[in-house]
């Protein structure tokens, strides 16, 4: 069973390898041209590295399956508790992601035997306000957490949660980044160029 690694009190940085921000950006891309009104297509990965001392480092993303589908307790999780908490949105099985355990533990595994941690969590905000049905108008999505991704960084204790804002504009996807620690506060971002 993998040792959790020791970790700072509070992260201070959170550095980015360009490698994890594009396997990241090309599953979320996918995803996002498959948006339609009635299906937001979310995306979500586990963030893998390393801590050093107060800074999370970065060097891989890992996907896993939406359980949402398929697992009684998420089901039973967004009917009695997010959904009255946050809204019918929730009702829509893809509006939110519930990673499947197995395949956390899946991830946790093959992570622990490359020597990396489980640092956190990146998930899509796609420009929903946008492409979404009229009732979403009023509500932009953004890099900044809502207040059930809010609940769910708490919840997770992770300490690095990342929010990948992308929209299209001018005929090209562009996309924002912005680190979360689990009490909601914003960490520094920061992207290597290789």
């Amino acid at each position: 069973m993998m040792e959790l690694a020791e970790r700072p009190a509070r992260t201070d940085a959170v550095l980015f390898s360009d490698r994890a921000v594009k396997t990241f950006l090309e599953a979320a891309s996918a995803e996002y041209s498959f948006i339609t009104e009635g299906e937001p297509r979310p995306c979500f990965a586990v963030l893998l590295g390393r801590s050093a001392g107060s800074e999370a480092v970065v060097s891989e993303v890992a996907f896993g399956r939406n359980a949402r589908l398929t697992d009684p307790s998420a089901r039973e999780e967004f009917s009695s508790t997010i959904v009255p908490r946050f809204g019918t949105a929730y009702e829509n099985p893809v509006r939110a992601w519930w990673l499947d355990p197995a395949d956390l533990l899946t991830i946790t595994r093959k992570a622990d035997a490359c020597g990396l941690d489980v640092l956190g969590s990146i998930h899509l905000h796609p420009d929903w306000h946008r492409l979404g049905p009229e009732c979403e108008r009023d509500r932009p999505l953004s890099d900044s957490p809502t207040p059930m991704d809010e609940h769910m960084f708490r919840n997770s204790g992770w300490p690095v949660n990342v929010v990948c804002y992308l929209e299209r504009r001018h005929g090209g996807l562009y996309y924002s980044l912005a680190a979360w620690d689990a009490e909601c506060l914003r960490l520094p971002l920061r992207m290597n160029h290789s």
